[in-house]
């Protein structure tokens, strides 16, 4: 093997490793973005508790779609609208708000937290069949007529939401 060959054989070894290992170790993502709400300025002018609430908005990303599937007996593949999966969340919101102690002395505040949680969907897709059969050799090698088949993929919607309610003394 000449060298020349050896060392483009190297080059390419080193790029496919190369790309193999960014694919491996994804770029720091944020999942969320915190949504602040600032109550300070009007509870320092009014010499009051206010409410503390915040959030969190979730990002969310697409992925890539399942690509049509070729089935033996069909002209048209199965998916010719693929359903387009798409990732994120559902917002999270904290609220911790003063309560003029109606359960006790031990009891001024409560505290209301759900957590952005995880949400994957699918979009709808579409699937359908052309009026004709495949080419039947029986018949010279034309297709022979058939009714359409028209299907609707329908939408995938999957969460698990939590929510968390707490009371006390200054939470």
């Amino acid at each position: 093997m000449k060298s020349t060959t050896r060392g483009t054989i190297a080059a390419v070894i080193t790029g496919v490793a190369a790309a193999m290992g960014a694919a491996a170790t994804p770029a720091a993502a944020v999942d969320t973005v915190p949504v602040p709400v600032p109550l300070d300025g009007i509870e320092k002018s009014l010499n009051v508790e206010l409410p503390k609430v915040g959030g969190e908005i979730p990002l969310p990303m697409p992925g890539a779609p399942e690509g049509p599937q070729y089935v033996e007996g069909r002209l048209l593949p199965e998916r010719v609208i693929p359903q387009l999966p798409v990732s994120g969340g559902l917002p999270g919101v904290g609220l911790r708000a003063p309560l003029p102690h109606l359960l006790g002395d031990d009891f001024d505040h409560v505290g209301v937290g759900t957590q952005a949680s995880d949400l994957r969907t699918l979009a709808p897709g579409l699937s359908l069949d052309a009026p004709l059969t495949a080419p039947n050799a029986d018949n010279f090698g034309l297709p022979e007529p058939k009714l359409p088949q028209v299907g609707l993929l329908t939408p995938v919607l999957q969460t698990v939401p939590a929510a968390n309610l707490g009371t006390g003394p200054g939470l």
